[in-house]
């Protein structure tokens, strides 16, 4: 009898349903959806039942339509998902049917900002000084204690969205006022971490760490959110090796042993500051953005859907760890408003970098600006040689450009 397997996939994003299609792959595995918004075409048929749900990020909507699925499949064996959005729901759903899986405290310490980064420096790891602001006599004192500028975020924000960088008392209480605090509304308020920015990825299994890797942000996520009109790029290099990266390394997996991660699969974005020191930004319990996930298995030369699927479906993991290449990717976007109008410099990149392109999307005439800070295309670009990565990504975004016309 094949294996009830629960995907919660409320939106079909293209990076959300290349892992669905890697569950469906796996054997002896019956994939069930609850969504909100169904996938298109082939996209739809990879399910082999699924419900809808009108409260996709509400636990008792999700229980709904995890019951009507029992009900016509059986118990399911796993219940998962990839968006940091919904992970605290899923351990709530997966505790109420009784199915393995993190459960609601480990998920709610990832979930929390505030709580992971106490759990985090309880443990003697390295974090940046932090508060939850309820009122404006929390956020003066704060800003008295650690300086200026500091990090306003939400408590259970997502990577770089929401997220304003506050240089002075003005700024301060103008963006506290537009953000509810003092009216029922918290906030956390971080030190602001100087220096390079990376990230630090793993897949664990039963608590121990099969995969780990390491990127680095060309600039910083936060710089990228603050300029929209960046063309900026994330970096695996090929050797991450030396004490930085092995400082790194054992941050990382002291963070994942510190919040009770058995399964799953890790994104934490960590600093080195000008003197050389680390500090952890923050750590997620889900797959990484910025086309991280894409990217990790083209520098181990791996299927890292497949790997993440077998991960938390089946307890395993089987992949080769060997990192072969460097890869980046570089985030095509512009300067304005309104529609995609036009894309230039587009044949000559293909001439001079063509034979590194891993895989590419470039943006759509006439579509919206995207909101996100990954732009509205992207170039991907693999090579033995990570000063070779590191140049066609320059090549990348000096040469192609994205202008818009408002309508």
């Amino acid at each position: 009898m094949p294996r009830n397997i629960v995907f919660v996939a409320p939106f079909p994003a293209e990076v959300t349903q290349r892992f669905v299609r890697a569950v469906a792959r796996l054997s002896d595995v019956r994939l069930l959806g609850v969504v909100h918004t169904p996938p298109p075409g082939d996209d739809a048929r990879v399910y082999d039942d699924l419900v809808r749900v009108e409260r996709p990020l509400d636990t008792a909507s999700l229980i709904e339509g995890v019951t009507e699925l029992q009900r016509r499949h059986g118990r399911p064996a796993r219940i998962i998902g990839i968006l940091e959005a919904v992970q605290v729901q899923l351990a709530e759903v997966r505790a109420h049917f009784g199915v393995e899986g993190t459960p609601p405290k480990v998920a709610e310490l990832f979930r929390d900002k505030s709580r992971m980064k106490a759990a985090l420096a309880k443990a003697g790891l390295p974090v940046a000084r932090n508060a939850v602001l309820r009122s404006l006599s929390d956020a003066k004192a704060f800003a008295e204690r650690v300086g200026f500028p500091l990090v306003l975020k939400p408590v259970q924000g997502m990577g770089a969205k929401s997220t304003f960088r506050i240089r002075n008392v003005g700024q301060l209480l103008h963006t506290l006022n537009s953000l509810g605090v003092g009216h029922g509304r918290e906030v956390l308020a971080e030190e602001f971490l100087r220096g390079r920015e990376f990230s630090f990825e793993t897949i664990t299994v039963g608590g121990q760490v099969k995969l780990h890797s390491i990127s680095q942000y060309l600039p910083t996520c936060l710089e990228a959110v603050e300029n929209p009109w960046i063309q900026w790029c994330c970096l695996l290099p090929r050797d991450v090796t030396g004490p930085t990266f092995d400082r790194a390394r054992r941050i990382g997996w002291a963070a994942i042993e510190a919040l009770g991660l058995e399964d799953g699969v890790t994104h934490m974005e960590w600093f080195e500051r000008p003197d050389g020191s680390l500090a952890i930004g923050e750590i997620a319990q889900r797959p990484p953005g910025a086309n991280i996930s894409l990217m990790t298995g083209l520098a181990h030369d791996f299927d890292l859907y497949r790997a993440w699927a077998r991960a938390v479906v089946d307890g395993v993991f089987e992949a080769k760890t060997e990192r072969k290449y460097a890869v980046g990717s570089a985030f095509l976007r512009g300067m304005g408003r309104g529609r995609v109008a036009q894309v230039t410099g587009v044949r000559e990149t293909h001439e001079a970098v063509g034979r590194l392109i891993a895989e590419a999307k470039l943006p759509t005439l006439g579509a919206m600006r995207s909101d996100s800070y990954e732009g509205d295309g992207y170039v991907v670009l693999r090579d033995p040689d990570t000063e070779v990565v590191k140049r066609a990504l320059k090549f990348v975004i000096d040469t192609v450009r994205v202008s818009y016309v408002e309508d």
